[in-house]
């Protein structure tokens, strides 16, 4: 059986999902119930503004409208004036209209009740028209009894509005209810995870500073011995694994040209093993100064310094230039250095190189030996002899996948093709194409 320390622990990142999950639940709940209670009041206000209040409102103008046409009948019977039966008629079509409208939202006694009242009262008021009857007071009558069907019709309708706003209430007290209940659950679970982890991550989180106050140290091989099984313990694993890389950066900064600040021999065979094993093609340049012995020997070591140092700003910037992330630059020493580069870009990166090479060299040489375009100075054999003005030459080595297995091997075949691109006048380039085998 396993023991417990053994079995498999929650990392943090699946405590916070559980946990805020919860808290998450518990908002959208509560968020959801106000929004459907939000809705559901949105629902029962318009359905109060589209019906109730529009058939309140018609129902107040059906009580104007029947007492103008009460009016306009009865100054009529009296005056005899058209325009009256004219105003009249034009009120009764608009009764009539108002009642259809009411019909279309609505039906029932009240509104049958209604129709028949009015219906009478128009016959009343035909018969006054017509003088088959002048007596007035009938058509008060009628009058009268349509204003109290419209006032049952209205009273029906108030009890109605009044049920909607009580439920509209409820609704109301009941989404705050629900949703202050289920937003201050929440908040009490988001305290609660808040108050768990905080205890959980203190000591660990005072291990963590403990080892970076030694890696600052320079303390690379500390170990702050955190368990594994959450972000903590993974992050713990991270400084180990960042000290250690720390620790090569150290080493790569030693080994680094004091002169031009470029990657030394460490670090470039690091990168071609890296690149070997990746299986990857690319090109490795090596580039190196033609006569810069005798140019040493004329100048002196500072200003051959000088040389070498430009020649790296040069080489650095054109790679930068003409190449993306993954080119690499290193010096080897001396006058010799290395650019590893993508198969596509060994042309410009070359001819960039030689470009602004030649354009730099001649700030090196004074006025008399430019106009010459040669120095006098003495081989490694010592045999005096002229030397022209110093070039530069790369040799190319074009690495396909499974032509080298080491660092060596390419550095090997560097050297045989280097006598080929400097045994040529002025400044050039040379590219291996041949296919080897493992």
């Amino acid at each position: 059986m396993p023991s417990s320390s053994q079995k498999k622990r929650i990392s943090l990142v699946q405590k916070l999902i559980i946990s805020y999950f919860a808290v998450a639940v518990f908002s959208m709940a509560a968020t959801g119930f106000s929004i459907f209670g939000l809705h559901s009041l949105n629902g029962i206000v318009r359905d109060i503004a589209r019906n109730d209040f529009g058939f309140m409102k018609s129902a107040e103008g059906l009580r104007e409208s029947i007492s103008a046409q009460e009016r306009n009948a009865a100054k009529y019977s009296v005056l005899k004036s058209p325009e009256f039966k004219e105003l009249y008629l034009q009120r009764n079509h608009e009764f009539l209209s108002m009642i259809d409208e009411l019909k279309k939202n609505s039906s029932g006694a009240l509104l049958v009740r209604l129709d028949t009242d009015f219906s009478e009262f128009s016959k009343r008021a035909d018969d006054l028209f017509q003088a088959k009857n002048k007596d007035i007071k009938q058509l008060k009558k009628a009058a009268e009894k349509v204003n109290t069907s419209i006032d049952a019709l209205f009273a029906s309708r108030q009890v109605v509005l009044n049920n909607k706003l009580k439920k509209a209430d409820e609704k109301r007290e009941m989404t705050v209810k629900w949703t202050l209940f289920l937003s201050f659950s929440g908040f009490i679970l988001a305290f609660g995870v808040m108050v768990l982890f905080i205890y959980t991550i203190s000591s660990s989180i005072k291990k963590l500073k403990r080892a970076t106050h030694y890696i600052a140290e320079g303390n690379f091989d500390y170990d702050p011995h955190i368990p594994s099984g959450d972000e903590i313990g993974d992050l713990a694993r991270d400084f180990v694994t960042m000290a250690g890389r720390l620790k090569v950066s150290e080493q790569m900064c030693l080994d680094a040209s004091p002169l031009t600040r470029l990657p030394g021999n460490i670090a470039i065979e690091r990168i071609l093993t890296k690149k070997l094993q990746k299986g990857e093609p690319f090109a490795v340049c090596y580039a190196d100064l033609d006569n810069f012995k005798a140019y040493s020997d004329r100048y002196g070591y500072i200003r051959g310094s000088d040389m070498i140092k430009m020649t790296g700003e040069v080489i650095y910037e054109v790679v930068q230039r003409h190449t993306d992330d993954n080119a690499f630059v290193g010096h080897i020493g001396g006058d010799d250095f290395v650019m590893i580069v993508s198969s596509e870009d060994v042309d410009r990166v070359c001819q960039g190189v030689i470009d602004d090479f030649t354009v730099r060299v001649p700030e090196f040489y004074n006025e008399e030996d430019l106009a010459r375009g040669s120095i006098e100075g003495f081989d490694r054999y010592g045999v005096k002899r002229v030397f022209p003005l110093m070039t530069i030459s790369i040799a190319v080595v074009m690495c396909q996948q499974g032509e080298y297995d080491s660092a060596v091997k390419i550095a090997k075949t560097a050297a045989e093709i280097k006598d080929y691109a400097k045994g040529a006048a002025g400044s050039n380039y040379f590219i291996d194409r041949r296919k080897r085998a493992r």
